[in-house]
């Protein structure tokens, strides 16, 4: 059985919090978590997906099952996110400050990444902080990315390194590596 809040069926055994900011049409999988985040028209989330306050999601996106997007994540319209895909914004996560306190939010600092329209993000890849992956651009499944990636790329690998651009892939000129 399914609940609704403001027209939108939510269903059972997912978790949306009241100031979560949802879009037409957006269709969510059982054991979903959402709070603080904004998720735009027509996307779908798969289940155990979670996604953290201050992260948006744009129009038609498909965010597949067991995916973490954690705050200071922006993924633009038209984006595909595979199974099991991770985003990080700390770069140096401690649990604890130097003199042995557990840490508080103003003990970290938390660093963006943004996802451009229309760019793929195969199952299991694993997205570091202060990152770009540019439009249309394909990062291959379980790879590691550390740094921007063009508009246009496909990388893979750990780390990920630029394997062919869509223009190349296109004319037919160059292989994947």
């Amino acid at each position: 059985m399914n609940a609704t809040r403001a027209d939108r069926s939510i269903p059972q055994m997912s978790s949306v919090a009241d100031d979560v900011r949802l879009g037409e049409r957006v269709r969510l999988s059982p054991f979903v978590n959402l709070y603080g985040c904004v998720i735009g028209d027509d996307t779908r989330l798969g289940a155990f997906v979670e996604i953290q306050r201050d992260a948006n999601i744009g129009q038609r996106c498909k965010i597949s099952s067991h995916t973490f997007i954690c705050s200071g994540v922006t993924i633009e319209d038209e984006v595909f996110i595979g199974h099991g895909v991770i985003f990080i914004n700390d770069r140096y996560p401690r649990a604890t400050a130097v003199d042995g306190v557990p840490q508080v939010e103003s003990d970290w600092k938390m660093e963006t990444t943004v996802i451009r329209k229309g760019a793929s993000i195969g199952s299991g890849a694993i997205v570091m902080c202060g990152v770009e992956i540019g439009a249309g651009a394909l990062v291959g499944a379980g790879a590691l990315v550390i740094h921007d990636v063009p508009p246009g790329a496909t990388v893979a690998g750990n780390p990920a390194r630029q394997r062919l651009s869509v223009s190349s892939a296109e004319q037919g000129k160059s292989k994947c590596a």
